[in-house]
């Protein structure tokens, strides 16, 4: 197996070795639950290490496509997607759940202030180093070297990804109702994210634009559907994730049926060179 072979199994090695066991002592020796942000911390940069360790000493291949750019200036407007997305996809998600019934809004009530989106949004950035952790091992390592073309890499890097997952379920992070239907929506779900935030890096050719929409992710969706429609409107996460899925889904969809992800198979240094160079 020569070096290039070699990176994606050692990445995935390191990636699920240093986070499965960071979870591991921190739950079963020092008692401490996945729910404590700190304790986050080294599951969030596993994948970052793991793609760092590869990429300096198995393929040696170093980072010149690691888009690390930020791209501020050409990337405007995907930053902007980045940061305003998940607020739209928490209105898309609450006004669906409206519309069956399965909340019942009172408003002006129920509507967090404005200090409270703004400081989410904010947040949001400042945290972006924090899941940059995260991003640049998917996106910016795994994500190009799977898979026959930029869609199907695009599919297993969320299947691996939500696998990834799955420690938390299990370890005080989360309370699912219905484990087994929980897990299968966290899968799905972190699947079409992955079309998205594919769809993101491309589109910015910036590791940093997906890093803010993940960050997004967990600051604004995660904590308002917590309190918006869990606490405030009685909704069971399984029912609030479900419904996540259909504007989650409705994007993905676009991305893939519209070609956006490009086409396949190419082969991975010419694809992410070309692209690094537009």
């Amino acid at each position: 197996m020569n070096r290039e072979n070699t990176g994606v199994p050692v990445f995935l090695l390191l990636a699920f070795g240093i986070s499965w066991a960071s979870i591991l002592f921190a739950y079963s020796v020092l008692g401490i639950p996945l729910d404590n942000p700190l304790v986050q911390l080294p599951m969030g940069f596993a994948p970052a290490i793991a793609a760092i360790v590869v990429r300096r000493k198995v393929t040696k291949e170093g980072f010149r496509d690691a888009r690390l750019a930020p791209r501020l200036a050409e990337a405007w407007s995907s930053y902007l997607l980045a940061w305003l997305g998940p607020p739209l996809v928490l209105a898309a998600t609450a006004a669906l759940a409206a519309a069956l019934g399965l909340y019942r809004p009172e408003l002006p009530a129920d509507l967090p202030e404005p200090a409270v989106w703004l400081g989410l949004l904010a947040l949001s950035v400042v945290l972006v180093p924090v899941f940059w952790g995260e991003e640049f091992g998917w996106r910016g390592y795994l994500q190009d070297r799977l898979g026959r073309g930029p869609v199907s890499a695009a599919l297993l890097t969320g299947l691996i990804w939500g696998v990834w997952h799955y420690p938390l379920a299990f370890t005080g992070y989360t309370d699912f109702d219905d484990l087994p239907l929980g897990m299968a929506i966290w899968t799905v779900s972190c699947v079409f994210q992955a079309v998205i935030l594919a769809w993101l890096l491309r589109r910015s050719k910036s590791i940093w634009v997906p890093s803010l929409a993940h960050a997004g992710n967990n600051m604004v969706i995660g904590v308002l559907s917590e309190s918006v429609l869990m606490e405030s409107g009685g909704m069971s996460a399984t029912a609030v994730n479900a419904l996540g899925l259909v504007p989650l889904g409705a994007v993905a969809a676009w991305v893939l049926l519209t070609g956006r992800l490009g086409e396949g198979p190419a082969p991975l240094r010419e694809r992410v060179a070309a692209e690094a160079g537009r």
